[in-house]
């Protein structure tokens, strides 16, 4: 497997090569046409001041007669090859005695001819180097009577292109080298944090979830550093609530194991009266209904983490689940000396959902606010249906929970810190029916003020 090093330092080696050769290539052409610039101006200056001599002080007489009488003054401005072309095209002088010349090579003459500054680079038969050629037509009066051309061999410049060249190509060497050595060190600085975080997983995936990632840098290492040690913790945190759960559900499965256990030694041995044997299996009828409901409990709340619960849904009539819950929790409610109190609004809308499960949600919820509410205490359960919306709230005047505790309330199998705290999964029973019925489970409370639980179902989603 290639390591991500190797292919980070590749690509920041790719990039930098390509860069430097890019600018070297750009500079390099820059620095050949500015010579190449300069060379033309030269010999621009120059011929343009030998044309105007000549127009000056040699048009009264022929072209050729110049050439015969005064050559020497076309070749005194300037060290170039120079040459004198007359209107039929023909060399009637050369200063080094080249004679004639390929038509394809005529394209700076033939601009001359037409009154243009003519301009030529390419290769001759007696020059090994390319050759620069300018070309400027010679005039008397307004007219044109030939052509002078000034031709210079770019050995000399192209010899300078090269030096420079070669400067700027060791220089890239230097850059690319030195830019190499970056690239290794800025590869380990993403690398080095990047082992960290994947040696510190590696431990946590064999369970070790105690072990923290150092985290270097506040950048995306660094965030991936941070969510693994938060996500640690909350394995740390989740396995200690699944211990504390086991722990509860393991005691107060005991308690009734041990009442069943007991009355069914003593009935054994024998009993004085039909009243203690009535008694005792009295008990052990209601401790094995409580240990039936603790067990489906928890049978319950595998089926939603498992998520193999579904929804038997149904057009239900919530008045009507409302007064069965009347009915059912009354006797409790007079029982405990607690003041139930049930409103809802006349002519609520028919909801499409599962029945027994949002009576299972109420009666949780109801459960728990009789248990934490004190004699003497009320307890209330409004119904209301709003912007689409029914909604439900269930309000007690009981002991209420503490800033601490509301947030983890809803965990899965976090217990209060009262004696009075179950197994803690009721409540997230609760919120998992909740979520799937598109609704949502609000807890409000403040200590020893009571608690409010709201829940919000949508008509849309039945609908």
């Amino acid at each position: 497997m290639k390591s991500i090093k190797k292919r980070l330092v590749v690509y920041f080696m790719f990039i930098i090569v390509i860069t430097v050769v890019a600018l070297e290539i750009f500079l390099i052409n820059t620095v050949k046409q500015n010579y190449y610039k300069n060379l033309e101006d030269n010999l621009y200056n120059q011929i343009k001041m030998s044309s105007d001599l000549y127009c000056q002080y040699f048009s009264d007489a022929t072209l050729h007669e110049n050439v015969l009488n005064n050559v020497d003054t076309f070749w005194r401005q300037t060290t170039a090859q120079v040459q004198i072309i007359d209107l039929d095209g023909d060399i009637i002088m050369d200063s080094i005695g080249v004679t004639n010349f390929d038509d394809e090579k005529m394209d700076d003459v033939n601009k001359a001819f037409n009154d243009q500054k003519g301009k030529w680079i390419g290769k001759v038969n007696y020059d090994i180097e390319q050759v620069m050629a300018i070309s400027y037509p010679l005039k008397s009066g307004d007219n044109i009577v030939g052509v002078l051309r000034f031709i210079t061999s770019l050995r000399e410049v192209n010899n300078d292109i090269r030096e420079i060249a070669s400067v700027f190509v060791w220089f890239g060497l230097v850059v690319v080298i030195i830019s190499g050595f970056l690239s290794i060190f800025l590869a380990n600085s993403i690398i080095g944090p990047l082992k960290e975080v994947t040696t510190a997983a590696e431990e946590m995936a064999l369970g070790d979830f105690k072990t923290k990632s150092k985290k270097k840098y506040n950048d995306e290492i660094g965030k991936l550093s941070d969510t693994l040690n938060y996500m640690a913790t909350e394995i740390l945190k989740r396995e200690q609530l699944k211990t504390d759960f086991i722990s509860s559900v393991s005691h107060e499965l005991r308690t009734p194991l041990t009442s069943i256990k007991g009355w069914a030694v003593t009935l054994k041995q024998g009993y004085e009266t039909k009243e203690v044997l009535m008694d005792g299996l009295d008990i052990i009828e209601k401790e094995s209904d409580r240990l039936t409901l603790m067990v489906e409990e928890l049978l319950d709340f595998s089926k939603f983490v498992s998520g193999k619960t579904v929804l038997e849904k149904q057009e239900i009539d919530v008045a009507s689940i409302i007064e069965h819950i009347r009915k059912q929790l009354t006797p409790r409610a007079l029982r405990d000396q607690i003041d139930f109190q049930i409103s809802y609004e006349d002519n609520l809308p028919k909801l499409h959902s599962d029945g027994n499960r949002l009576k299972q949600v109420f009666i949780n919820i109801l459960d728990n606010a009789f248990t934490f509410t004190p004699s003497g205490g009320k307890v209330t359960f409004d119904t209301r249906y709003e912007k689409s919306n029914l909604i439900f709230s269930v309000k007690d005047t009981g002991c209420g929970i503490s800033e601490e505790d509301l947030p983890k309330v809803k965990e899965k199998f976090y217990k209060g810190k009262t004696s009075k705290s179950k197994n803690g999964i009721g409540l997230s029973i609760c919120d998992e029916i909740v979520a799937l019925m598109s609704g949502s489970l609000e807890i409000k409370s403040q200590l020893n003020e009571g608690t409010e639980v709201v829940v919000t179902l949508p008509l849309e989603e039945g609908e």
